[in-house]
């Protein structure tokens, strides 16, 4: 995923130089999948589906793509990996790329890529299947991890990756009703999109503090993620104002709730253990190369009692990041960490 963002960018920047114009640019239409970029299948003995569910008329709702084990179903098209062009311009804008350029270079090089994941394919019952909550990192969004989604699915998985609506996502939204001056076509649907992209920034304003409050509503999102899937389990209609044709219904029953954990990369690091320290039903947590930046010091005091697995990799982490792990997991054996060189 990285090394597509890094070369879209150094084309951007070639172009640049070069002088390339919009309509210089890749034409609208193109596909990775020609070009060999594919998201791996998962290795596990499940087929795997997803949909998505948004609950709500405001940005105060959830949102969320549910990965999980389906029937064999060959005939259901896999979904795509970017699913609306808005999120190339959300990923220019985390970027620092001109939209008109970028949103053509990666429709190009990625727009045609798709996750070997069913869109709404049939769930597989007969089995409770251990649940686990996915916080996506700085400049994501729901579906950029769908490798690692898919390869939990796989393995007998529910995953809720969660889109979060704190501005630290390239881009997401939410549906709201449309009013009487919509264009009858649009109306139609009776919703329309209110798209959120991802704030920079401001002059002399502190990180710290900005992403403090961020992980602490990416929390939020993600008990709310729990909440919601445990109500669906539990026989409760949710109302999905997306209405994808997914019956929900089939999860009734489905989910082991001794067995719930909150995983996410990066920003969604900082959010597992932000979780993990307001939710006792994550029983356990995953974090994946965590930032640790935005971690409160509370949060150090010994109120994350569960345990909690680091996994880091060699070229990512410096020193200082890796010592505010250890201060969070020392003389605890139930927190461990691991880099992968």
């Amino acid at each position: 995923m990285a090394s597509l963002w890094v070369r879209a960018r150094k084309l951007f920047m070639k172009s640049r130089s070069s002088g390339l114009s919009a309509k210089a640019a890749p034409e609208m239409g193109s596909g990775g999948a020609d070009r060999g970029y594919r998201i791996p299948a998962g290795k596990g003995p499940h087929n795997v589906g997803c949909t998505d569910l948004m609950t709500g008329n405001a940005a105060e709702g959830s949102f969320l793509r549910l990965y999980y084990p389906s029937c064999d179903d060959t005939e259901i098209e896999e979904t795509p990996w970017i699913p609306d062009k808005e999120y190339y311009q959300g990923l220019c804008d985390f970027l620092n790329m001109y939209r008109a350029v970028g949103e053509r270079l990666f429709q190009y090089y990625v727009g045609s890529v798709t996750c070997p994941a069913k869109s709404n394919a049939a769930f597989k019952p007969g089995e409770k299947y251990p649940l686990l909550v996915f916080s996506h990192g700085l400049g994501a969004f729901r579906t950029i991890y769908s490798a690692i989604c898919i390869e939990m699915a796989s393995q007998g998985f529910l995953v809720a990756a969660v889109e979060h609506r704190d501005e630290s996502a390239s881009a997401t939204y939410f549906c709201k009703k449309k009013g009487d001056s919509e264009p009858e076509e649009e109306a139609a649907s009776g919703v329309e999109k209110e798209w959120i992209y991802y704030r920079k920034l401001r002059a002399g304003e502190e990180e710290r503090c900005l992403r403090h409050q961020q992980v602490l509503q990416r929390a939020q999102e993600c008990i709310k993620a729990l909440d919601l899937i445990l109500k669906i389990n539990s026989g409760e209609d949710v109302m999905n104002v997306l209405n994808s044709g997914f019956d929900w219904n089939h999860l009734k029953d489905s989910v082991d709730t001794s067995r719930i954990a909150v995983m996410g990369h990066s920003f969604g690091g900082a959010t597992v253990i932000e979780s993990l320290s307001k939710e006792i039903r994550f029983r356990c947590g995953i974090a994946l190369d965590a930032w640790m930046l935005p971690v409160g010091d509370d949060t150090y005091q010994s109120s994350v009692q569960q345990p909690l697995l680091f996994i880091n990799s060699e070229k990512f982490q410096w020193a200082s990041n890796v010592l505010k792990m250890k201060e969070l997991s020392s003389n605890d054996t139930n927190k461990k960490m691991i880099t992968i060189k």
